[in-house]
């Protein structure tokens, strides 16, 4: 079927109601036996063939999904989203944090999942470094051609997702089912559009838009990433008009005011003038966010552009901040070992992409 003619309320609709069996009985059996929660946080790597045939058979299904190999894959237009982070990967972290995050708040009803997880408004500074470091160990060069390390956060991050269904359906009283299944199949290709499509434009309001061609790269990228996080990717756009056109019908649809948003924001806001050290960019949080998310957007999270600035001196700011952390010449392995230092100064300890996990007594 044409990916135009799946971009209609009615296949959104049962999207909306769908979302990752696998991942769900994995959790379900992890739920009742949290020991295995914590063998997995262990894990450096993803388990090897025989491991996981001696796993239970919810977990070993769940591994299993990981060793098949997607025929469609394009290793040039892979090799080429990894050598454009390698150049970019700190405008794409700015962008994330910037543009992406807020944007995916403008959306009501999946803002009623992030709002639900107090780590998100509690424990923020710890979920945005989560988040980027997930990132990070996505486009880890030789990702998906030969280097299979960075699965397992794919992995982790899947099964994180199933978590939070399984604790909002458990505990979440005042879940209303008018939002839909949490963390369900729309949601997820939003987010996934989020960090891909999303940052294109960013580098484009910054007047540094990489060409079709990187753009195309991407939506390549995280069509891999996203099926190996259980998303459906026969929504997943394969070209540029593509993704224009199901990010804006996900726009109609979602984005609107509510409380949740509103709450996320500036919990966001609060954090990065607390914590950006950079005093240009720190003075002007709440006006690069707006500028990036657009008019309406703002207008749903109640935020504004308090001057307007022409993209500019934006990109200059930006340029200023990096070069003052980073220097010139930017690399994967740079940009990597330059987070590592900086998060674990501010957390004491180094970061790792962990399931939740709680001891029975």
């Amino acid at each position: 079927m044409n990916k135009l003619k799946l971009y209609q309320d009615s296949y959104l609709n049962e999207a909306r109601e769908q979302t990752d069996p696998l991942a769900d009985e994995a959790v379900f059996y992890l739920y009742q036996h949290p020991d295995w929660i914590f063998q997995i946080n262990q894990f450096e790597i993803l388990p090897s063939g025989e491991e996981i045939k001696s796993m239970p058979l919810p977990l070993s299904c769940f591994f299993s999904a990981f060793e098949e190999l997607p025929v469609w894959q394009n290793d040039e237009k892979v090799r080429h989203a990894q050598q454009f982070f390698g150049q970019e990967g700190n405008r794409y972290l700015t962008l994330l944090g910037f543009y992406a995050l807020p944007y995916c708040y403008a959306f009501a009803d999946g803002a009623q999942v992030l709002v639900r997880s107090k780590r998100i408004t509690d424990d923020i500074g710890m979920r945005l470094t989560e988040t980027a470091l997930f990132l990070l160990d996505c486009y880890r060069p030789g990702t998906f051609l030969d280097d299979s390390k960075s699965l397992l956060s794919i992995a982790k991050v899947r099964l994180i997702h199933a978590f939070s269904r399984f604790f909002i359906k458990k505990y979440g009283k005042d879940w209303n089912m008018q939002w839909g299944q949490p963390v369900n199949q729309e949601d997820m290709i939003g987010t996934n559009l989020a960090f891909s499509l999303l940052v294109m434009r960013g580098m484009e309001k910054l007047g540094r838009f990489p060409g079709k061609e990187t753009h195309e790269a991407v939506l390549h990228y995280w069509k891999l990433i996203g099926f190996y996080l259980g998303i459906n990717i026969s929504f997943w756009p394969e070209t540029a008009k593509e993704a224009f056109e199901l990010e804006k019908i996900i726009r109609r649809r979602h984005m609107r005011s509510s409380d949740a948003g509103r709450k996320l924001v500036n919990s966001l806001i609060n954090y990065y003038r607390q914590a950006i050290p950079d005093e240009n960019i720190a003075g002007i949080v709440e006006t690069m966010m707006a500028y990036f998310v657009g008019e309406k957007a703002s207008e749903a999270l109640g935020i504004s552009q308090k001057v307007k600035h022409p993209k500019e001196l934006y990109a200059f700011t930006l340029d200023l901040s990096f070069f003052r952390q980073y220097g010139i010449v930017s690399s994967y392995v740079k940009t990597r070992r330059i987070f590592m230092e900086q998060t674990k100064e501010q957390f004491g300890m180094e970061i790792k992409l962990q399931l939740p996990y709680q001891k029975r007594s």
